[in-house]
C-alpha cells in the first residue's frame, strides 16, 4: 500500500486489488483545535491497515471521518472508488452535500467502537437484525438466519436472547463485531476496539479480529495492541500530532523504524 496513490487499483499477486478506502489531504479542526493536518493514506481490498499513535493524534478522529460521524475540515474521502461529496458550512468547516449518499456509503462501512454500543433493550439477537431490517430492508427471516450464523462465528449463538446488561464487555463487543458484519460491509473499521475491556477479556475480541483478517476481509484498524498489530495488519501507519509520521509494512514500523518519534513511542509502550 501507497499512501500517495490515488489509483484505482494495484497488481497484486497478479491481480487488481481495488481501493476501498482512499484519504486525501484530510484536515479536521473543532474549533481551534486542529486535530487532522493533512492525512493522506489508503487501503485496498484485503488489506488491514493498522492506525497506531499517542493519545491526541488524531487516530479515532481519522476513523469517524471515514464513517461520516464527524464531516472533515477539508480533504478528500472515497470509498469504494466514490468520493464523499461535501459543501461549506459557512464556518469554515464542510458537511455533506447528499445525506442519500451518506446512508449508502455506512452501508459499505462496519463500525466497531471503543463502547460496544450495544443497545440495551433489545436482545443480542434483536441488536443484529435491527439495520439489515429496518435500514436495508432485508427480510426478517432471512436476517435473523444471517444472525444466528454470525452469533455463531463470534462465539455467541447461546447468548442470541440475552440482553447486553447480562453480559460480560468481551461478549458485548463481539455482539457489536457481529452487528457490524450483518450489513455485510466492503470494509470493517474498528476503534480501539479493545481499550474498554478488562485484560482477561482482550484476547476474545483481538481472536475475532484475528479470524476475520484471515479471512480475507478488509479492515482499518486503530488500535495500541502493537502485538496484535503487527501480527494481523499488512500496513500500519503511525500518527502523531496530526499527521502521518512513518508508515510501511510492521516488519519495518515494528522492527527498523526511521522516524526517531516512532522508535520512541515504541521504547515508551513497550
Amino acid at each position: 500500500m501507497t499512501a500517495t496513490k490515488s489509483d484505482a487499483s494495484i497488481e497484486t499477486g497478479g491481480k487488481a486489488a481495488a481501493e476501498a478506502i482512499h484519504i486525501e489531504n484530510l484536515h479536521k479542526s473543532f474549533g481551534n483545535l486542529h486535530v487532522l493536518k493533512g492525512v493522506s493514506l489508503s487501503a485496498r481490498d484485503g488489506e488491514v491497515v493498522a492506525i497506531i499513535g499517542g493519545s491526541g493524534s488524531g487516530k479515532s478522529t481519522l476513523l469517524r471521518c471515514i464513517n461520516c460521524l464527524e464531516n472533515p475540515s477539508s480533504g478528500l474521502i472515497r470509498v469504494n472508488g466514490e468520493e464523499i461529496r461535501l459543501k461549506p458550512d459557512g464556518h469554515g468547516g464542510s458537511v455533506p452535500a447528499d445525506r442519500r449518499q451518506i446512508e449508502r456509503i455506512r452501508s459499505r462501512l462496519g463500525m466497531v467502537f471503543q463502547s460496544f454500543n450495544l443497545w440495551s433493550h433489545m436482545t443480542l439477537l434483536e441488536n443484529v437484525i435491527e439495520v439489515p431490517i429496518h435500514v436495508l430492508g432485508v427480510g426478517r427471516d432471512e436476517a435473523v438466519a444471517v444472525a444466528e450464523k454470525l452469533l455463531e462465528r463470534v462465539g455467541l449463538a447461546d447468548k442470541r436472547n440475552v440482553y447486553p446488561a447480562f453480559m460480560s464487555g468481551g461478549q458485548q463487543q463481539r455482539g457489536a463485531i457481529a452487528r457490524a458484519l450483518a450489513i455485510q460491509p466492503r470494509v470493517m473499521l474498528f476503534d480501539e476496539p479493545t481499550s474498554a475491556l478488562d485484560p482477561e477479556l482482550v484476547g476474545e475480541v483481538l481472536k475475532v479480529i484475528a479470524d476475520l483478517a484471515q479471512e480475507g476481509r478488509t479492515m482499518v484498524l486503530v488500535t495500541h495492541e502493537m502485538k496484535f498489530a503487527r501480527r494481523v495488519a499488512t500496513h500500519v501507519v503511525y500518527l502523531y500530532n496530526g499527521l502521518v509520521e512513518e508508515e510501511g509494512p510492521p516488519e519495518q514500523i515494528f522492527g527498523a523504524p526511521k522516524s526517531e518519534r516512532l522508535k520512541q513511542f515504541l521504547r515508551n509502550i513497550h
